[in-house]
């Protein structure tokens, strides 16, 4: 995203874009990638419902909160898209409020990876993970990225 300081993602937040839906996708690659052609759209509020019940000290990926959306909604998966940019969105639109603040540092991406695209970058994020205990390590030399040490350990379970 682009512009931060000029979008009311607040605004964004509560905009469903006629979501929750379902499409039923027909490319093999796609059916086999994802392990079913039934994918489910979750609107962007029911991401902020979500990171908001992760705990001081847990942590979440974007991959199991999909996984959550498809299994409570009976899709084969959660389109991953879509996902990225809500998820973005809900930490934004916190950044964005003065109370009732969503921990979306909380939300890794894949394989416990921190966001470049949340508030003010991944130190942001860095030091709001290191403040509730969590180790950050670098991985890389030309591309380097950032990822919570052991993040599987602190993964918060979203049972149905």
């Amino acid at each position: 995203m682009a512009n931060e300081d000029k979008k009311d993602f607040n605004a964004m937040l509560h905009d469903n874009k006629d979501m929750p839906k379902f499409q039923i996708i027909t490319d093999q690659k796609s059916i086999e990638k994802y392990g079913g052609s039934k994918m489910y759209f979750a609107p962007p509020i029911d991401y902020d419902r979500v990171m908001k019940k992760i705990p001081y000290g847990k942590v979440i990926t974007v991959g199991k909160i999909r996984e959550y959306f498809a299994k409570l909604s009976g899709a084969d998966f959660t389109e991953p898209i879509t996902a990225g940019i809500f998820v973005s969105i809900v930490a934004w639109a916190s950044y964005q409020r003065s109370e009732d603040e969503t921990p979306y540092w909380r939300t890794l991406k894949a394989n416990g990876e921190l966001n470049p695209k949340y508030p003010n970058g991944i130190e942001a994020q860095k030091k709001k993970l290191e403040d509730e205990g969590h180790i950050i390590i670098q991985k890389g030399r030309k591309n380097i990225r950032y990822y919570v040490k052991d993040y599987e350990k602190y993964i918060f379970d979203l049972s149905i």
